[in-house]
């Protein structure tokens, strides 16, 4: 029994000495990796008016690059345009539903005709659904696909012939850690986040040949601002109260422009995979390491939550509660504001 255990213990160590051996190859091989300026670059960011999208559109002028922002609501889109014009950007914004290929394709002709070809595409634009699975229809689930998924796929498409001919590229997925675990009343938002994911791991297999470099990233909760845009089912005030309240915790979630940042540098270093933020990574290893613990953790979590299975669907702004207009919430409403997600009314 002695000697099986000394064995054990032997393999145990050889297996964790491999294992770091192979984390430190990985590592220098990406200390080696080309990190890219984006000084003089043609970026085109969907979903690029306002939250993460806005925060990331800013940082990418404050690098020197070509941005196009794109996005459905055309007032919003100008705010945040005259915004990064005002930074000193070269900027151009495009009225789009990036969930229509047809529009997508004239979009991106467009950009073609003013700038000439895209170099990095940000995948960007998303909406959340939040309520329990009883009080979600199937256009809950096609919404959702047709935003994370469908529109992904369209823009990748449109961009990717000239990145293929000049052997060059990146382009950059913005899922979730719901696209790596399953959140209990975020079905929707976590099967499309899924697809995504899926989407974007097939298309850096096979693109690498290429020259294009394609990074997924799944961040935890940010602090862009995104709630009062949101949409909620059930009981829409208490669903939007948690969700208020978890994304204006500072250890809960992380400020938007230090998410932006991070993504930029995944970019810059042609990452395969970002997991942006404390929360995203724990989540990420415990599914990983105990899927059945996992579970059950986020099987008691759903029974803490509302229970109301009603179907009517409310926007965060229209859900609103002395609570979730507290002091508690301060950090995700100043962030609204800064990040032009409070403009509709």
């Amino acid at each position: 029994m002695a000697g099986q255990n000394k064995k054990e213990a032997s393999r145990l160590s050889l297996g964790a000495l491999t294992a770091a051996g192979m984390g430190a190859v990985m590592g220098l091989r990406a200390m080696l990796r080309e990190k890219v300026s984006f000084e003089g670059r043609t970026v085109l960011l969907t979903g690029g008016s306002r939250g993460l999208g806005l925060v990331m559109a800013r940082q990418f002028v404050a690098e020197g690059a070509r941005v196009i922002i794109c996005a459905r609501e055309e007032v919003e889109l100008s705010r945040a345009r005259d915004e990064l014009e005002g930074l000193g950007g070269e900027v151009l914004a495009l009225p789009c539903d990036v969930s229509d290929r047809v529009q997508v394709e004239a979009m991106v002709a467009q950009v073609h005709e003013r700038f000439g070809a895209v170099d990095v595409l940000v995948n960007n634009a998303g909406g959340i659904q939040v309520g329990p699975l009883e009080s979600m229809a199937e256009e809950d689930f096609v919404e959702a696909m047709k935003v994370h998924f469908w529109a992904a796929l369209y823009t990748s498409l449109a961009v990717l012939p000239e990145m293929k001919r000049r052997g060059w590229g990146r382009i950059v997925n913005v899922a979730s850690i719901g696209g790596r675990v399953s959140i209990p009343h975020l079905v929707p938002y976590s099967a499309s986040k899924f697809a995504l994911v899926g989407l974007s791991d097939g298309m850096r297999a096979e693109l690498a040949q290429d020259g294009i470099l394609v990074t997924t990233v799944c961040p935890g909760l940010m602090r862009t601002g995104s709630p009062p845009n949101a949409f909620f089912k059930g009981d829409h005030e208490a669903e939007y109260a948690w969700f208020m309240l978890g994304d204006s915790l500072p250890g809960m979630s992380m400020k938007a422009e230090r998410a932006a940042r991070k993504i930029l540098e995944a970019c810059r270093r042609g990452d395969a995979e970002a997991l942006v933020g404390w929360t995203a990574k724990v989540a990420a290893l415990a599914r990983t390491l105990a899927p059945g613990v996992t579970a059950a953790v986020l099987a008691q979590l759903n029974r803490m939550m509302p229970q109301d299975g009603s179907t009517d669907r409310y926007r965060g702004r229209d859900s609103e509660t002395p609570l979730t207009r507290s002091w508690v919430t301060k950090l995700t409403r100043q962030a609204a504001q800064k990040n032009n997600e409070d403009l509709l009314h």
